[in-house]
């Protein structure tokens, strides 16, 4: 999911460093998810949670949807700002890659890597310089550990 198109930006990154199609949560099919291997899925934060249609997307997914699958997460941030009421904010209610990594652990996935952050510049972005990159290096790092394991 993508609401200012940073998140759909790191997505892409991540999928040509895979060889993989990005796609909308909306868009994912029962068929797609049982031919991966590795299943990353990216959403903005909302409130410290995913995203309405991420979440949504989830929820359609049966316990153990995901048994033996791969599974990362990331979601696109906002570069903390001075202001003390901001940072206390988002300590108390966080990030959704956590939130993420911990639902599709639920449905039966392995959790490859820790859940990734990617900065933005305020609200809507754009990405902060060299985060394109940081994703690309991210998915290698996804992709090594595909190798290793199999």
């Amino acid at each position: 999911d993508s609401l200012y198109g940073n998140t759909e930006r790191i997505a892409s990154a991540v999928g040509a460093v895979l060889g993989a199609e990005a796609k909308r949560v909306g868009e994912v099919t029962p068929m797609d998810l049982a031919r991966c291997a590795l299943l990353v899925v990216g959403s903005p934060t909302h409130a410290g949670r995913p995203s309405t249609a991420t979440k949504a997307f989830l929820a359609t997914l049966s316990p153990g949807a995901l048994e033996g699958k791969r599974v990362a997460a990331f979601d696109p941030r906002s570069v903390i700002e001075s202001n003390a009421f901001v940072r206390l904010l988002v300590r108390v209610l966080g990030y959704a890659a956590p939130r993420l990594a911990r639902e599709l652990r639920r449905l039966g996935g392995h959790v490859e890597g820790d859940p990734a952050g990617f900065l933005v510049h305020g609200k809507e972005g754009p990405l902060v310089d060299g985060e394109e990159a940081r994703a690309e290096s991210w998915a290698r790092g996804l992709r090594l550990g595909a190798r290793l394991a199999g």
